[in-house]
């Protein structure tokens, strides 16, 4: 599994095997499935992606933030091992087996919330959010879900609903499915100057009160950092506001943390950086195990046992492998030193980002919290979104052996979400690809 933490360009981006690798996909992979660096990975470990013509590549983006604690880490890849030849699947409504104790076990241990917790299993993110869309239906009586503006949950029929941004996730999909209303988000950057986290959350209150009516919802759904959206953190109060209504209202309070979950931010969950904000259900999915499709809804026990006996599950749900790798990942986390080490991950990135950001005013917002950091690009003087330069950077780091994400409403967003396993020593290498992109421009 080793792999020298260290980038390598042996070839030209994509080097001549990826080339014909490229060639083979564009016969019989859908056009649909998009691509965003065109190399192919043959092996990976620690931060350092290899691929198959000898390039190695710094991991900024972890799979979308997948891979956590690191690519092929130790433990994880033993658990599936060592599970693959014992047990591979019966399904778990059928013929349970004990990780799947164990990992719900750890991550209700974990959830943020004093009160008693249970969670279920499923294979993505989006399957999570339906998931916790149907419990939350069935334990309030009501139909209704609220969502926020530059919000993503997902590619299935009603997580398309949930999201903001149309393209490319719902073009030409719909019709998408109903019930779902979009409220205004606290985005401070791009907020009236001034407007704090209680007013965002009342202006978002009324509207939703307005327009729906408290007694028909039946959830709120928020990503405590938004993933796709740009990392985009809200105003302090701003959770904890919408949260105390959704109580006084028996409004089901929904954290969505597929991304900034499991430790991403140097909390178990997003959702601690808010006091006061105990959401009554979490979703979770990427980070949890290490690289194998696992998800999970997690919360109130009063909550999570409204569903009736055969109404959540699914054929790989919670799989044997899955859950193994769960277990794994959530256990070296409980060991200690993962939050720690995303949270210098995240001062490290910020105290680099905000100097360039002095340097070169297209850079118009550093945000975010632990190993979850983003840069919004503007033109300079201005908040106008910056769509051109994220397109280079990009382009200019992949050329360079460095594997970056954008994100944003605008694609006006670069977001950092490096492995916590990456040394100090990659991140500056990246940060200084970066620069030296930034100063082309």
């Amino acid at each position: 599994m080793s792999l020298e933490q260290k980038r390598i360009l042996a070839t030209s981006i994509p080097g001549p095997i990826s080339v014909q690798m490229q060639e083979r996909r564009k016969q019989v992979v859908s056009a649909g499935v998009g691509t965003t660096l065109p190399v192919f990975i043959d092996r990976a470990h620690g931060a350092i992606l290899k691929d198959v013509d000898g390039n190695q590549f710094i991991d900024m983006g972890s799979g979308i933030g997948v891979v956590t604690i690191g690519h092929t880490n130790e433990k994880v890849v033993a658990a599936v091992q060592e599970q693959v030849a014992k047990l591979t699947h019966t399904l778990f409504t059928v013929a349970p087996y004990e990780p799947y104790v164990r990992v719900a076990e750890l991550i209700t241990k974990h959830a943020p919330g004093n009160f008693a917790k249970k969670a279920a299993f499923f294979n993505s993110g989006a399957e999570a959010v339906e998931n916790a869309v149907k419990i939350a239906r069935k334990a309030t009586g009501r139909t209704e879900i609220a969502v926020f503006d530059h919000a993503y949950h997902g590619r299935t029929n009603l997580t398309m609903s949930m999201n903001f941004k149309a393209h490319p996730y719902g073009t030409g999909f719909g019709p998408l499915a109903g019930s779902v209303h979009h409220t205004p988000m606290s985005y401070p950057f791009r907020d009236s100057e001034g407007l704090t986290g209680e007013e965002a959350a009342t202006r978002a209150i009324t509207y939703l009160e307005k327009r729906v009516g408290a007694g028909q919802l039946a959830a709120v759904f928020i990503e405590p950092i938004q993933g796709e959206g740009g990392f985009i953190v809200p105003a302090p109060g701003f959770l904890r506001t919408l949260s105390a209504w959704c109580r006084a209202n028996g409004i089901v309070m929904v954290a969505d943390e597929v991304q900034s979950g499991i430790a991403r931010t140097g909390k178990w969950f997003a959702s601690e950086w808010e006091e006061g904000f105990e959401p009554d259900l979490i979703t979770v999915a990427k980070g949890i195990a290490g690289g194998m499709p696992l998800s999970g809804v997690v919360g109130r026990a009063e909550i999570m046992d409204a569903a009736h006996a055969g109404g959540l599950g699914g054929t790989f749900g919670g799989s044997p492998t899955a859950v193994a790798a769960g277990v794994a990942v959530l256990e070296q986390i409980e060991e200690g030193g993962w939050l720690e080490r995303a949270l210098e991950i995240g001062e490290l990135l910020t105290s680099k980002l905000t100097a360039l950001q002095a340097q070169y005013p297209i850079i118009g917002d550093v945000r975010g919290k632990g190993a979850m950091i983003a840069i919004e690009f503007v033109e300079a003087g201005t908040k106008t979104p910056n769509s051109k330069a994220v397109e280079e950077l990009v382009k200019h780091c992949h050329s360079n052996g460095v594997l970056i994400l954008n994100a944003g409403t605008y694609n006006n967003v670069i977001r950092f979400l490096p492995p916590l396993a990456i040394t100090n020593e990659l991140l500056e290498d990246a940060l200084e690809v970066l620069a030296a992109g930034l100063a082309k421009l």
